[in-house]
This record gives structure tokens, C-alpha cells and sequence, in this order.
């Protein structure tokens, strides 16, 4: 690979150093995600205590020992380089260009590796683009504003319009998938969340704080959900849109039907909707996933951040379950609130409670109505994926992405039916409608206590067991049961957090994008970071969250009883650089590694390998898209196949024998910048607004990594 210069920012500022739902700006040591970023993406969850304030029991010592942060980035031969204290990156706030020092480090590893990996890695940068190995080409698929429906217009980033982005490219595209076009070998459904907007970065001239009501429709219209229908090419892995009939927008205004307990009950039901079945919009959508029977799973995520009027809700008991999910009147940055009465909650408390749900999207049929899947909870979903056992249980494993929040699983007790007919895509549609609802309970296997340092344990792995705790189920005459004394299936429901803190959930370290291996059956969870872990007050380091403060994230493996109550479960990756301690690469050697921080969504190849893309990088270069080996020798082995702009997050990897496919969200989100003077011009160059998009990246002799 070409060696780039490694361009370092430096600054003196200093931040809470998690991200996402607790996200900030780059700092030595700290996630790189931006202030800015934070504040429309998460509602600066980051500055907020945690939701989760339950006494549930967790296992491992209950000594709340605070560590010493983790020094700067240390060198070792090959993986990381060593940088001076001075060169921490663009922190908060600021107004200035950042300063820049450059090194180039040195090549890590070869092009030899496992199966699917023999790629040369990228090497750690800070480029204003997409870096890919040597031999790999890449296109952009389709970015914000970008035409999707017939009669749409160009993007004109001075002249937007709701009416013209309900028919673009939404903003912050996250989750992607390719679903096949029924008939035809060389079409595919591009299906994408688009997650948050970001208005200080869509608009010039934007002042903070007070949208137009032009700009605050045009930012409903540019969250949600797009489908569309896009071309292969022989012989080469670009994607091409094709405009029409086929193609869909979803956004905040979209009409949803509700499901499940939570349907018709007094928690959802609005002036607007007194039946409590139909809900317009889906926001904060973020991971996802495509379902065996083709159709997408989207998850609402922070949703928390698009309502005011939080303080001004005057029932206790509907005020203190707002809290346990962190709503708040400063959690709200875009304002929608202004122009829709929806959006403010002293005007109707239970809009906050239809939406933090699964959501269901059947791109065959651009009229139908989407779903939203109230048996499978109500929290801060990351995504939604599928396991289905060998006589056709499905079983969906979802995740909450907030600190100290817990994994979850529905299993249906209904079976898959098999074949694309319109028969078996109704039965299949009602899948996740009727079973049962259960929240993790871990236990490590060592004996010796855990202090936060993340030292390996005597055993040589980080392992151990664990209980599925049921917390409803939905029969499939349609009545549901509540599983946890004291509260009602609707309750559960809607509440679901306070239903798993009852049963006494394990708390964990963001629980972000969880996946099921399609071969083996295996469940990934990317855990991405949790600087509140063993800080006072706070539930202290266990094996499964082996750190204290913990900044770079941890990978965790569940062999799984699918359909049943137990499971046992080991940490593959301790993520962070290779050269401390703390750190662990499922037993391969470190030197031999790419540094991996902050782990976001998972994917898997067809080679069986797991492909990791990452959300905050706290090592002082770009986030990226990084390939590990799962089985044999080389297990735990961690290879970089590309970087992102600076100020953006990788997501939504797709990874088949043809392409790779990334969503590249929020370029050029750094602090001091916004549309009028901006951090990057990626992807269109030469000064232009930056917007986020989706990339594809192929080899140009051959098959994906071999």
C-alpha cells in the first residue's frame, strides 16, 4: 500500500471521552467523535448521567476501583507509533483550523493472511477520504440529495426543500443492505437508514437553535428510510441507482402501524391517534438488518433527542420513565417542536413513547405500510438480526446503545415459512409479532476478582455463562403476558427497560450492533465503549467489561441456545492498541495486528470472517472498516481494509465475493465547523459541502480479500 502521511491535530481541550450515546470530541485518550456530532446525534448524552441509575446486581467484585486513563498511544514494531502528548486531535469548541504535525508510520503486516484477508491493511491515517488497500478501486454509489424518486430534483445545497428532499437521498445514511430484486439476476434493493441531521452542516447561514420552518420540515424529510433499486455491473463492483417505480423515501411524517402489546394501549395513544395504532415517522434510525424472508429490520435509536416540553411534563410516574430514557429539554438540538405540536411533550406526553421500537420495511411493495414491532421492546435498538434454528424458529437478537444498558432476544413461536411467494411473505411479515421477550443476565467463569485494569485472567480468556430472563410473551391468538411482577405486558412493552432492570439484567458497555454468524451460528456483539464503567457510583469492571473507563470497546461471542434459556459467552476482541496490556486479540499476537477502537456494526464474509466498522476511534486516526479472523490458529487476527474522511464514522458494512460496501456518515463533522466554513469537501471535492454516502470498493483482478 502507498504510504500517506499521518496528519495529527493538536489542541489543549479537554472532554468526556465517550461516544454515541455519550460521544465527544478527540482528545488524548479519548473517542474522536465530535461535540457537535454528540449534540444532534445522542442529545449530548454524554454530558447527562446514565439512564440506567438500577442497583441490579452484576457480577465480578463490586469494588468501584478507579484507574489511572490509558497513556497516549505507545509504539510497538509495525502497529503503532508513538506520539508526543501534544498531539491530541481537534478537541470541542473549537474555532480555529486545527494545527497539524504529520509522520508516516510504518506499513502493518503483509498481504498474507486468512482466507477472504489477503489484503495489504490500510495503514492508521487522518485523509480527507476513503484510503483502500492497493489493487482495490471504489465509487460512490449515492450520496445526500441525490435523486431516488422519479421526478426529483438535482441537489442544490442552496435551495433545499421538504418537497425536494422527500424525494432525495436522506442525510447520515447508517444500516445498509441489498435485498434481490425478485426476476432479475443484476438488480438489488439498496435499502438505507438514514439516522440523524446534523442542521449546522446542511444549511449556510444556519443560526443554532432556531431553524426555519423550511429547514426544520426539510431535516424531517431527510431522516428515515430509502429504497433503491440499483444495477451490477460484469466483472466489476460498481452500483448504479436507477431512478423509479420501485424506489421509496420513508421519512418523520411517514405513516407507521404499531404492533403488538403496546398497540391500542393508554401509553401510545395521542389526540392525533386515539386508537394507538398508527404513528407518523420513524427517526434516529441506525443499524439494522435484512431478514431470511427479505424484507429490512430498522432500529430507532436516540429518539430521545427530538422532543422539548420534557420538563414541562407534570405526571411523576410519566416524568421518571421519561428520564430512564434519558429525555431531556437540552437533549433537543433540531427544534421540530417549533412548527410540530407532536415533537412537544407538554402538549402530548405519549408521542416519546411511539418511537424506540424495531421497525419492519418490505422494499417489494413501495405502497406498503411499514411496521413497527412492539414485542421485541422499546429501547434504544442499534439493529435488529435474524438466527433461524433448523426446524425454522427465528430468533432476533437487538442490542440498546446507551451505557450500561442490556442485550435482548425474541424468540418467535412462529416458524419461517421458506420460498418468496406473497403468501409466505405475509406469514413471515407476522413473525416477529408473537413469542417471547428476553434480556441477558451474565456470569464470568474466573474466580479472581477483576480491579478495571482489563488484565487477562488466569485462564487466559475472558468467558463465561449466562441466562436469557424472560420478560413477556405474545401468544398467537394475539394476548400477551407479562413476565415481570408488578408490570403489564403493555408495560413491558413500552417500558422495557425498567421491566429488564426488575429481572436484573447485566449491565453493559453499549450494547451497539449484535449479529449471528450465518454459518456457524455464533452471535457477535460490537460493545463499543463506556467511560462511566467504575466510576464513582457506577457498576465497577466484571469479566465481560473488563475495564474501568473503558475508551476502545470490546467485542463480545455468545454460543447461544437459540431457541432456549442459556448460553455461554467469550470476549474475541479487548479492543484498543496493541502495545498496553489491556488489550486483547483473541490469543494472536499483537505485534501482528491493526489497532482497532470503539467497534460499531459487524458483518460477516462468505469466508466466515467477521468484519468490524468502527464509531469514535480513540487512537488518533480516522475511523475504519477492519476484517478478523474468527476460527484456527489465527483467530483473533485484525487487518484494516479502509479508513473514512476525517470527521466521519464508518457503518453499515456489507461484504460479499464481489464488493464491499460502507455508509460513510457525518464527513467533516468537527467542532468549529459547519456548512459555511467546513473541515472537508468529501466526496465531491473542490470546496463543495461535504455529504454523507454510500461507497462501494472492489478488486479489480479478482474476488474480495483472496
Amino acid at each position: 500500500m502507498v504510504r500517506i502521511p499521518l496528519t495529527l491535530f493538536t489542541s489543549d481541550r479537554t472532554a468526556d471521552p465517550d461516544s454515541a450515546s455519550g460521544g465527544t470530541c478527540r482528545t488524548a485518550g479519548g473517542s474522536s467523535r465530535a461535540h457537535v456530532t454528540c449534540r444532534y446525534k445522542c442529545g449530548d448524552a454524554c454530558s447527562q448521567q446514565p439512564g440506567n441509575v438500577s442497583d441490579n446486581e452484576y457480577f465480578g467484585d463490586i469494588v468501584r476501583q478507579m484507574v489511572s486513563r490509558r497513556s497516549l498511544l505507545k509504539g510497538t514494531a509495525g502497529v503503532a507509533v508513538a506520539v508526543g502528548a501534544t498531539s491530541a486531535l481537534a478537541a470541542c469548541g473549537s474555532s480555529d483550523k486545527p494545527q497539524a504535525t504529520s509522520y508516516t508510520p510504518e506499513v502493518t503486516g503483509t498481504g498474507n493472511g486468512s482466507r477472504g484477508m489477503n489484503f495489504t491493511p490500510v495503514q492508521p491515517n487522518t485523509a480527507d477520504a476513503v484510503v483502500i488497500p492497493d489493487g482495490y478501486e471504489q465509487q460512490i454509489v449515492i450520496r445526500w440529495g441525490d435523486p431516488v424518486l422519479p421526478g426529483a430534483p438535482e441537489f442544490d445545497a442552496a435551495n433545499q426543500t421538504p418537497e425536494a428532499q422527500e424525494m432525495q437521498f436522506g442525510f447520515n445514511n447508517d444500516f445498509a443492505g441489498l435485498i434481490p430484486v425478485d426476476g432479475t439476476a443484476d438488480r438489488f434493493y439498496l435499502v438505507c437508514n438514514q439516522e440523524y441531521t446534523t442542521e449546522e452542516f446542511m444549511f449556510t447561514a444556519y443560526k443554532v437553535g432556531e431553524p426555519t420552518e423550511a429547514q426544520a420540515r426539510t431535516s424531517m424529510a431527510a431522516h428515515g428510510i430509502t429504497v433503491i433499486e440499483v444495477k451490477t455491473e460484469p466483472g466489476s463492483g460498481k452500483l448504479t441507482p436507477v431512478v423509479g417505480k420501485r424506489n421509496r423515501r420513508i421519512h418523520a411524517s411517514s405513516e407507521f402501524r404499531l404492533t403488538g402489546p403496546a398497540a391500542g394501549s393508554e401509553f401510545v395513544k395521542t389526540s392525533a391517534d386515539p386508537d394507538g395504532t398508527t404513528i407518523l415517522g420513524t427517526i434516529a434510525n441506525c443499524s439494522g438488518g435484512i431478514t431470511p424472508w427479505g424484507t429490512m429490520l430498522s432500529g430507532e435509536e436516540n429518539f430521545n433527542s427530538y422532543f422539548t416540553g420534557v420538563s414541562k411534563v407534570t405526571d411523576a410516574t410519566a416524568a421518571e420513565r421519561l428520564k430512564r430514557y434519558s429525555f431531556d429539554d437540552e437533549a433537543d438540538n433540531h427544534k421540530w417542536g417549533s412548527y410540530e405540536s407532536r415533537f412537544d411533550l407538554s402538549k402530548d406526553p405519549n408521542e416519546a413513547n411511539r418511537f424506540g421500537y424495531i421497525v419492519e420495511v418490505n422494499p417489494h411493495d413501495p405502497t406498503s405500510t411499514p411496521i413497527k414491532h412492539s414485542a421485541l421492546g422499546r429501547t434504544k435498538h442499534e439493529s435488529a438480526n435474524i438466527h433461524v434454528t433448523d426446524d425454522g424458529t427465528v430468533v432476533a437478537y437487538t442490542g440498546d446503545d446507551e451505557r450500561f444498558e442490556y442485550i435482548y432476544k425474541f424468540v418467535s413461536s412462529r416458524k419461517i415459512k421458506r420460498g418468496n411467494s406473497k403468501s409466505a411473505l405475509a406469514h413471515n411479515m407476522g413473525i416477529l409479532e408473537y413469542g417471547t421477550l428476553y434480556v441477558a443476565t451474565l456470569t464470568g467463569d474466573s474466580p479472581e476478582k477483576f480491579d478495571g485494569s482489563g488484565a487477562l485472567p488466569a485462564d487466559g480468556k475472558f468467558s463465561g455463562t449466562g441466562e436469557w430472563k424472560p420478560l413477556l410473551t405474545v401468544s398467537e391468538d394475539g394476548k400477551a403476558e407479562s413476565k415481570v411482577a408488578g408490570m403489564s405486558a403493555a408495560e413491558v412493552a413500552v417500558f422495557t427497560r425498567m421491566a429488564a432492570d426488575a429481572v436484573g439484567a447485566t449491565k453493559m458497555d453499549r450494547p451497539e450492533d449484535i449479529e449471528p454468524h450465518p454459518k456457524t451460528g455464533k452471535v457477535y456483539c460490537a460493545l463499543t465503549n463506556n467511560s462511566k464503567r467504575g466510576t464513582e457510583g457506577k457498576a465497577a469492571a466484571d469479566e465481560a467489561n473488563p475495564r474501568n473507563e473503558n475508551k476502545n470497546g470490546q467485542i463480545i461471542e455468545f454460543t447461544d441456545d437459540h431457541a432456549g434459556t442459556t448460553f455461554s459467552w467469550e470476549l474475541l476482541l479487548v479492543c484498543g492498541d496493541p502495545a498496553e496490556a489491556d488489550t486483547y486479540y483473541g490469543g494472536f499476537d499483537k505485534t501482528k495486528v491493526s489497532p482497532i477502537s470503539c467497534p460499531d456494526n459487524v458483518a460477516f464474509d462468505p469466508h466466515g470472517n467477521l468484519w468490524i466498522s468502527t464509531d469514535g476511534n480513540a487512537l488518533k486516526s480516522n475511523d475504519g472498516l477492519f476484517a478478523v479472523t474468527l476460527e484456527g490458529p489465527n483467530r483473533g487476527e485484525t487487518k484494516q481494509f479502509l479508513t473514512v474522511p476525517a470527521g466521519a464514522e464508518t457503518c453499515g458494512p456489507i461484504i460479499t465475493e464481489d464488493r464491499v460496501i460502507v455508509c460513510v456518515q457525518h464527513p467533516g463533522e468537527v467542532d468549529g465547523f459547519n456548512a459555511d466554513k467546513r473541515a472537508s469537501s468529501w466526496p465531491d471535492g473542490n470546496g463543495a459541502l461535504p455529504r454523507p454516502a454510500v461507497v462501494a470498493v472492489w478488486k479489480k483482478d479478482g474476488k474480495i480479500g483472496v
